[in-house]
């Protein structure tokens, strides 16, 4: 079983996009697993492993980002990826409501 690449797409809805404390749990989530991971947005491919990289994206809410895993363990951080990045835009539109 070779290292394959798990592509998955994500809308960024939360009203403050992808600001710096959710890049930021997004690059520590993509740093527990041993795969590469990129992100990409209107063409520009970035380190999802870097918390600078993520922050060049400038992902503002409703921004498709394409999330690009390869290596030994892609399938389960691509989930988990997903799943964070869904999970920190809940909980930061639930703070902002308050």
């Amino acid at each position: 079983m070779g290292d394959e690449s798990i592509i998955r797409k994500v809308v960024v809805p939360n009203r403050q996009g992808l600001h710096a404390r959710p890049a930021n749990m997004f690059v520590k989530v993509a740093l527990q697993y041993q795969s590469q991971v990129e992100i990409t947005r209107d063409g520009l491919k970035v380190s999802g492993k870097s918390i600078l990289d993520v922050m060049t994206l400038a992902a503002e809410q409703g921004t498709e980002l394409t999330i690009i895993v390869t290596g030994p363990d892609a399938e389960t951080a691509a989930d988990a990826l997903v799943d964070v990045v869904k999970r920190f835009i809940e909980e930061d539109d639930e703070e902002n409501e308050t």
